[in-house]
């Protein structure tokens, strides 16, 4: 089995500690990139309520485009840049992967969190450790198992994707649903 790192390159994000704040008007202004983006990104399902910390700097920081995989070290879960998020500032806590053209984004996205062999190593990588917080050299050594041609990869990762999308839209549904009952409980017990 080959490693990941044999497939993918890696861009780590920007240190934020590192990062120098500018008070001039005319800095470039960053938004980061945060665990509700990346949720936002897996599922196509955008958060309104959401305030992003943003930062002016004349620093060279890394930054996502749309399209790109991210995966944060945090969760241990990845998906693909949306157009929302597209420049972006990721921070120390993401790592942009980059796959060559024999890895379809999408299917690397669906190994990263579903594949079990993936989510074996990466649970095992994190025993004894005492911070539960994965590093790009746990990344790097994942093992891939022997890829499927680049068709069946597109259709797994859309499939995958599309899924999802649909289970998040069906949560949002269903938690409307039970504002909307509570409200009305609420009105037959004033009444």
């Amino acid at each position: 089995m080959e490693k990941l790192s044999e497939r993918v390159e890696f861009v780590s994000g920007s240190p934020q500690f590192r990062i120098t704040e500018d008070g001039d008007e005319q800095s470039p202004l960053y938004i980061f990139y945060s665990q509700t983006d990346l949720a936002a990104d897996l599922t196509g399902v955008l958060s309104s309520n959401t305030e992003n910390k943003r930062i002016r700097t004349q620093d060279e920081v890394n930054t996502l485009r749309r399209g790109d995989v991210v995966f944060s070290l945090i969760s241990g879960s990845a998906a693909i840049a949306g157009k929302e998020h597209d420049g972006y500032l990721y921070t120390q806590n993401y790592i942009k992967l980059l796959p060559d053209e024999s890895l379809d984004a999408k299917f690397l996205v669906y190994l990263l969190n579903e594949n079990r062999s993936f989510r074996r190593q990466l649970q095992q990588s994190l025993q004894g450790s005492s911070v539960m917080k994965y590093t790009l050299k746990q990344i790097n050594e994942l093992k891939i198992p022997l890829l499927p041609s680049l068709d069946k990869q597109t259709i797994i990762g859309s499939i995958y994707l599309k899924q999802q999308r649909l289970q998040a839209l069906k949560k949002r549904a269903a938690d409307l649903e039970t504002v909307i009952l509570l409200k009305r409980l609420e009105e037959g017990v004033e009444k």
